[in-house]
C-alpha cells in the first residue's frame, strides 16, 4: 500500500499544478521571463534569416541528433527536426549494440545560412569534426560529410568572407584549450589544422562564435577564470586574422552565479534592436543547461548583454530574468511535449538512446500506437544499456505530471516495460510478466553512502505493486518544482496509485534528466508493448 507521505505529495503537486501560472517564457503582456526554454536545452546557436529564427541545441548520444528549432520572436520556440538522422554516420559506438558514448558524441555546433542554404558544423571528441547542409532546417540535411578526424576539438563555428574567403573556428581541450581560426575550402568539406591561427591564448576558452558586424569581426567565447566560474567574453577586429581586442562582458553576480551565462548568439532583431540567446553552463542541475534572451545594448562599439553593470567593467552586462519581449504580436507558444502517436513519424520532441535498432519499433504495425519490441539489453537489468528507450527533455520551474497509457497483453516472460526518468541514475515504474503472470512494479537506482568505507555506492531498490490481468495500464510520474517525482499506476485511468519513494531527478554525464518510454527483456527477444498515448502537463506559456 501507498504511504500516505507519497499520498500527500502527489495531492500537494497536482494541486499547485493546477493553479499555477507560467513560471517561465511569454508573459502574455509584452515581457518575458527567463529562461525562455527551461530544459536541457544545451549549447545553443541561433540564426536570423528574413522573419524567421533557427535554433539547434546539442543532443550528445540522443538519436536522431543536433536538435531544431523555429520561431518568430526569439521567445517562444518549437522543435521542427533534426540535423543528424542517424548517428551512425559518427562511428559505431553511438550505435545500440555498443552504446558507448555517454557523455560524448555530439558536442556543440554552429547553424550558419550561406549561398542560399543551411549549414550546420559539430565536433565530437572521439570522431572529428563533421558538417552537413539543408536547403529546408527542417530537413532533410544531406548525409554527414567529415571535415577532419582530428579528436579532442570542440564548438566549431564557421565565417565566409567577403573576399570568397573560408575559416572555421575550433577549440582545443585536449591540450590548451586556447581558440584557434583555421583556414577552410569554401564548400566547407576541408579544414587547415596545421595552418591554424590562435586567435585567443585564455586556457578553457570554448561556445566559439563569429560574425561580421559593419567593418568588424566580433568573436564570442566563454573562458574560465581564476575562481573556475565562466565568464563570456566578446573579441574584435577589422582583420579576421586578428589582432583582437577582447572585452569581458556576461558575468555572473551573486545569485546569477548559480545559472552562469556561457554559449550563446548574437542577434539583430528588425528596427535595430540586439539580443543575445544563452544557455546557463552551471551544473548540478535535473532540468540540465537552460537557455535565456538577453537584450543587449551598444556602448562604445561593444555589445552588452543583459543587466548592464557599469562602473569599472562598463562593457559587462549580467543575467536579466525578466524583460520585454523584442517583438509583439506574436503569440505565446512552447516546445511539444504530448504525443498520440497518430502519424507514421515520431515527433520532433522525442529522441532515443543512441541509434535505435530500427526492426525493433514501429509507429504502423498498429497505427495509433508506439509498439516496443523488447530484446535483450546489452547489460541485463541495466536501463542505461537497454536499446531503443525513447526519451525526451524534462521542463524545470514548475513541476508537472507525465502520463502514458500502454497495451501490455503482448508482453512475454522477462520482459519490463514502462515510463521511466533517465540519467545515470533511474527511475522506472512499469509491468514485469514473469510465468505467465503480469505485475506492477518500480525500480529505482539512487546513489548511497557506505557507512563503513566513506563512500557512494549504487543500489538498486525494487518494490513489488499488484497483480495485472487487464490488457491496459496507465503509468504516471508527478514532478514538483524542485524535480522530485513522485510514480503511480492506475488500473482504470482514473484512481493513480503511488508506488515507490519519492525520487531526486538529477543531471548527469552533462545531461538533463530525460522523461523515457522503455521496453527490453533479460531473458530473450521476444514481447512488444503498444503505448497508445503520451501526456507531459505543466504550466507553461501558450497552455
Amino acid at each position: 500500500m501507498p504511504s500516505l507521505a507519497a499520498f500527500l505529495f502527489s495531492f500537494f503537486v497536482l494541486t499547485s499544478l493546477a493553479m499555477a501560472a507560467a513560471p517561465w517564457g511569454d508573459q502574455g503582456d509584452g515581457t518575458y521571463k527567463n529562461p525562455i526554454l527551461p530544459g536541457d536545452f544545451s549549447d545553443p546557436d541561433v540564426i536570423r534569416v528574413g522573419d524567421d529564427y533557427y535554433l539547434i541545441t546539442s543532443t550528445f548520444q540522443y538519436s536522431p541528433g543536433m536538435a531544431v528549432m523555429h520561431s518568430k520572436d526569439m521567445v517562444s520556440w518549437r522543435f521542427i527536426g533534426h540535423c543528424v538522422d542517424d548517428l551512425t554516420q559518427i562511428g559505431p559506438e553511438l550505435n545500440w549494440d555498443r552504446m558507448n558514448r555517454y557523455n560524448r558524441g555530439i558536442y556543440a555546433g554552429a547553424l550558419r545560412h550561406h549561398d542560399g542554404k543551411f549549414w550546420m558544423f559539430f565536433t565530437t571528441m572521439d570522431e572529428g569534426v563533421f558538417m552537413t547542409t539543408a536547403t529546408n532546417p527542417a530537413g532533410p540535411w544531406s548525409p554527414l560529410h567529415k571535415v577532419s578526424d582530428i579528436k579532442n576539438r570542440d564548438d566549431p563555428c564557421p565565417i565566409w568572407t567577403d573576399d570568397g574567403k573560408a575559416y572555421l573556428l575550433l577549440s582545443t581541450p585536449g591540450r590548451d584549450w586556447w581558440t584557434y581560426l583555421h583556414p577552410m575550402s569554401p564548400d566547407g568539406k576541408t579544414i587547415d589544422i596545421p595552418g591554424g591561427i590562435v586567435l585567443d591564448k585564455h586556457h578553457g576558452s570554448e561556445g566559439n562564435k563569429i560574425w561580421k558586424i559593419g567593418d568588424m569581426y566580433y568573436l564570442f567565447h566563454n573562458q574560465i577564470d581564476g575562481g573556475g566560474n565562466r565568464t563570456g567574453a566578446f573579441m574584435r577586429s577589422k582583420n579576421i586574422e586578428g589582432p583582437y581586442e577582447k572585452q569581458l562582458f556576461l558575468q555572473g553576480a551573486g545569485a546569477d552565479r548559480e545559472r552562469e551565462p556561457n554559449q550563446g548568439g548574437l542577434i539583430e532583431m528588425p528596427g535595430g534592436k540586439w539580443v543575445f540567446l544563452t544557455h546557463h553552463g552551471r551544473g548540478g542541475y535535473y532540468d540540465g543547461r537552460v537557455v535565456s534572451l538577453l537584450p543587449v545594448e551598444w556602448k562604445d562599439g561593444w555589445p552588452v548583454p543583459g543587466k548592464p553593470i557599469g562602473g569599472k567593467t562598463p562593457h559587462a552586462g549580467s543575467v536579466l530574468w525578466q524583460a520585454p519581449k523584442p517583438l509583439n504580436g506574436i503569440a505565446a507558444a512552447s516546445p511539444q511535449s504530448d504525443d498520440d502517436f497518430s502519424d507514421a513519424k515520431l515527433g520532433p520532441q522525442w529522441e532515443w538512446n543512441y541509434q535505435p535498432r530500427k526492426d525493433k519499433w514501429s509507429l504502423t504495425e498498429r497505427p495509433g500506437f508506439l509498439r516496443l519490441h523488447a530484446f535483450k539489453p546489452l547489460s541485463p537489468g541495466n536501463l542505461r544499456k537497454a536499446g531503443n528507450t525513447l526519451t525526451q527533455r524534462i521542463m524545470g520551474t514548475s513541476g508537472g505530471v507525465i502520463t502514458a497509457q500502454f497495451d501490455v497483453s503482448h508482453l512475454a516472460d522477462g520482459q519490463q516495460a514502462g515510463l521511466c526518468h533517465f540519467s545515470d541514475l533511474w527511475c522506472m515504474v512499469g509491468i514485469v510478466q514473469k510465468d505467465g503472470k503480469r505485475s506492477v512494479y518500480h525500480n529505482l537506482k539512487s546513489r548511497v553512502k557506505n557507512a563503513e568505507t566513506g563512500k557512494d555506492e549504487d543500489k538498486i531498490t525494487i518494490t513489488e505493486g499488484p497483480a495485472v490481468t487487464a490488457d491496459r495500464v496507465w503509468l504516471r510520474s508527478v514532478v514538483d518544482d524542485k524535480g522530485i517525482a513522485q510514480t503511480q499506476f492506475s488500473l482504470d485511468g482514473k484512481t493513480y496509485v503511488p508506488i515507490g519513494s519519492p525520487h531526486q531527478l538529477r543531471w548527469s554525464d552533462y545531461r538533463g534528466d530525460r522523461i523515457g518510454l522503455f521496453s527490453f527483456n533479460d531473458d530473450t527477444d521476444a514481447g512488444y508493448v503498444d503505448i497508445n498515448t503520451f501526456t507531459y502537463d505543466y504550466p507553461r506559456p501558450g497552455k
